[in-house]
């Protein structure tokens, strides 16, 4: 692996995170967004992950610091490509959005570059020929809060190159990430293949109006001793990306109770900015949020 200059595309909450992480471990990172306010919103993350950072892993004001200035911002996709080696796809859940945004990201970057989605979902498969390089294009999915949550699922498809899946894995443990090998595609990996079918059974019990959103979550803190319920990940996953994940389901299938959870999520928490942790509500309100109070699992 030689791996020196990495661009991550897509600012989101994620994308900072492995920009930063990536950064924070002597990295030189290129953070490529679509405009200026997009950027202005990861510069802002990026200054309170150096404080996570600090109060979670003892790092010091040194270091975060120097990790900052190891990251560079830019609007224009070919100056972010120009020197990249690893590109890191951090962007929207959509199809159509990856494919047009691989099909230019082939045209720019050197022949050399080595490039990987996080989708959580989606498969490299679906966009491997966009990329021009199908042969040097896999997957690379980080979970959030990566600095605490570091894993790293490492997927190829039937027509990535064996040392580039081994080069990537490298890379993924170079920047502190407990590297998750997966041979074959598998919608979802390892950990969204759990994850992703419990958030929705949560989302469709509070869209069926069988439980409200505190009933869920304590049910399922008190019966299996976990520290979150499905409503409170949800926060830190992002209602967007679950919409996301619903409205693609819906379109699928057709199914009434996804439709009707799609419009939920839209109408109810994203039209009224009710994004998740990121915003301060999403099912619940932060920065005290009622499931965080010693009362919470009791009758």
């Amino acid at each position: 692996m030689d791996y020196k200059n990495i661009t991550v595309a897509g600012s989101g909450v994620l994308g900072s995170q492995i920009a930063f992480q990536t950064a924070f471990k002597g990295f030189d990172v290129t953070v490529y967004d679509i405009n200026d306010e997009a950027i202005a919103k990861s510069q802002e993350r990026m200054m309170k992950l150096k404080d996570n950072y600090m109060k979670d892993l003892q790092a010091s004001q040194a270091d975060v610091d120097a990790a900052y200035g190891r990251l560079t911002f830019q609007t224009d996709l070919a100056e972010a490509a120009a020197q990249a080696d690893l590109v890191i796809e951090a962007i929207p859940e959509v199809v159509a959005i990856k494919t047009e945004f691989y099909q230019k990201l082939g045209e720019v970057a050197p022949d050399h570059t080595v490039f990987v989605t996080n989708s959580s979902t989606l498969l490299p498969s679906q966009f491997a020929e966009a990329t021009g390089r199908p042969e040097k294009f896999l997957a690379l999915h980080f979970a959030n809060t990566i600095w605490i949550n570091n894993t790293a699922e490492v997927m190829k498809h039937p027509g990535t190159d064996m040392k580039v899946f081994d080069d990537v894995i490298g890379f993924a443990k170079a920047i502190g990430m407990v590297a998750l090998p997966l041979y074959k595609e598998q919608p979802g990996y390892i950990l969204n293949s759990l994850l992703v079918p419990f958030l929705e059974a949560a989302e469709l019990l509070l869209v069926k109006e069988v439980a409200d959103v505190q009933t869920v979550d304590k049910t399922w803190m008190i019966g299996t001793g976990a520290p979150l319920g499905p409503f409170a990940i949800l926060d830190v996953v992002g209602i967007r990306t679950a919409h996301n994940i619903v409205q693609a389901k819906a379109a699928a299938t057709g199914r009434e109770d996804f439709v009707k959870l799609a419009e939920m999520l839209q109408t109810e928490y994203l039209d009224k900015g009710k994004i998740g942790r990121e915003s301060g509500e999403g099912f619940y309100k932060y920065p005290n949020p009622a499931f965080a109070d010693p009362d919470f699992l009791k009758n």
